[in-house]
């Protein structure tokens, strides 16, 4: 499978659905875009469209839907209950299948870069991407909404955007671009009109007056609907799921003498919260998601795919890969192939174990490590062909020309930024592998003991993944003159190196 990014881009629009649909032709007009849902809320005045497509198609697409909603949305018109900077208020973009939270980052940042450029309209960054950390929070960036912030950053020169020049757009605003895991964004409407008690269960709720973990709220008035609402995104499912979400605000909203109507999903949900919140509604025991129907299926589907019956036949174009004749793929490649197979191995025993009956008391653990372990085995995946393209803009910038002084300098620049590139790409590699070395170690103590030798043969593949990758990560060190970048990936070398020695422990019992 191919790097995958989602983007949900949330537009200042929900009214008038030509205009919704004319940026949404915008976007879905590049190739390899998925458009997977949009929607739109009249009282919030606000569109949320979920798409997924490959880096470079995804970034293209979020910056043509911010020039298109810049052409016609008028924030000096327009009005929602939903708080906003900008015409396309914020454009995140989260990692879905080979590519990592950093490569979310730089994919931030040249849409911000492209956003300005093409269309003047200036950027804030936020979540992973905020250059200052009183931006993570987008509530914070958002504070004043355009008529406010449009005066602040002309009087206060530490409110001015991050990208551009340091006043807003007349009518387009500021967009707000980021980098952040999955978010889902949940609202549960209150069987009452009075506003005053949805934004006192938000304040009870939310993290940031004390309340849970993960989840951002306010109070929302639906004038439309005669009703108040609770209007919530969550950061990290996993961490607080939505059924203990439902449940806090059902018993807040009990103990104010009000009931719930009912609750949404705004745009789009993973498969796995829904699954977690059967799970706790019906207790099942020892639930595991190859239980799904669909899950299961779509495994022994993506396990058949260019099948002749055989693992050695499924190997073959690896190995081919590998030995050909060319500089790529290489070391690095092998090595992030390691850690992916580690980790694989790793999640086969913990999914096993999770049913077992002797083991019920771990099941749970059991079934959040082979969580753990999926992601991590799909982050390394996907290191596999960056190293191989880290290397190749090494080989490309040595056939740069530099027959003029000027035409040398440009050379040797980009030269050193790509071997600053094929360093960081093996350092991510040693350090998911660190942890799935780590993991692995967790598991070992839990899990089946017909299976031990599994665990061990996975931490051995994590371990070699942190090996060969700091040896690649020694050997174009030498190639760079920056040195305190070169002192820096020294020492975290080393400490990643002291992260896996007791393999030679474990290995020898």
């Amino acid at each position: 499978m191919k790097p995958l990014v989602e983007c949900v881009p949330n537009f200042s629009e929900g009214r008038d659905p030509a205009k919704v649909e004319a940026i949404v032709a915008a976007m879905r007009s590049v190739p390899g875009v998925f458009i997977l849902a949009h929607e739109s809320d009249a009282d919030h005045n606000r569109s949320v469209v979920t798409m997924a497509g490959g880096p470079d198609a995804i970034l293209e697409a979020a910056v043509r839907g911010v020039g298109k909603a810049a052409e016609l949305i008028d924030l000096t018109k327009q009005t929602g209950a939903h708080p906003r900077i900008g015409a396309t208020d914020v454009v995140p973009f989260v990692p879905v299948h080979g590519v990592t939270i950093q490569d979310c980052v730089a994919i931030a940042l040249r849409a911000g870069r492209g956003i300005w450029e093409r269309y003047r309209i200036p950027v804030y960054l936020y979540e992973a991407a905020a250059q200052r950390p009183e931006r993570a929070n987008l509530e914070n960036i958002r504070r004043g909404q355009f008529e406010g912030l449009r005066e602040e950053v002309l009087r206060n020169p530490s409110g001015a955007p991050d990208m551009g020049d340091p006043c807003l757009h007349p009518t387009a605003g500021a967009t707000v671009v980021g980098a952040r895991k999955f978010l889902i964004a949940y609202n549960i409407l209150l069987d009452t009109p009075d506003v005053a008690i949805a934004k006192d269960i938000a304040k009870k709720i939310r993290f940031s007056s004390g309340g849970l973990p993960f989840v951002k709220a306010m109070g929302v008035d639906l004038r439309a609907r005669n009703l108040a609402q609770v209007s919530m995104n969550l950061t990290d499912f996993e961490q607080t799921p939505i059924h203990l979400v439902f449940e806090t605000v059902k018993r807040e909203a009990n103990n104010r003498g009000v009931g719930i109507v009912g609750s949404e999903i705004v745009g789009l949900i993973p498969r796995r919260a829904i699954e977690m919140t059967a799970e706790a509604f019906l207790q099942i025991e020892n639930f595991s998601p190859d239980q799904v129907f669909e899950n299961c299926l779509e495994d022994s589907l993506a396990r058949r795919e260019g099948s002749v019956g055989t693992l050695a036949a499924l190997a073959q174009p690896i190995l081919d890969a590998v030995a050909k004749p060319a500089p790529t793929p290489g070391g690095g490649s092998v090595a992030a192939l390691a850690g992916a197979l580690g980790a694989n191995l790793g999640r086969m025993v913990a999914v096993l174990s999770s049913k077992k009956k002797s083991l019920a008391a771990h099941a749970k653990e059991l079934q959040a490590i082979a969580a753990e372990l999926d992601a991590a085995s799909g982050v390394l995946t996907g290191a596999i062909d960056r190293d191989a393209s880290s290397y190749e803009s090494v080989l490309a910038a040595y056939r740069l020309p530099h027959g003029t002084s000027e035409e040398q300098t440009k050379r040797d620049r980009a030269i050193q930024h790509a071997f600053r590139a094929s360093i960081e790409a093996p350092l991510d590699v040693a350090r998911k592998a660190a942890e799935v070395f780590e993991k692995l170690g967790q598991l070992e103590g839990m899990s089946a003991p017909s299976m031990l030798s599994d665990v061990r043969v996975g931490r051995m593949m994590a371990a070699t993944a942190v090996r060969a990758s700091l040896e690649n990560v020694r050997i174009n060190l030498e190639s760079v003159t920056d040195a305190s970048f070169a002192a820096a990936a020294r020492s975290e070398a080393k400490s990643l190196a002291a992260r896996i020695e007791e393999i030679s422990v474990t290995a020898s019992r």
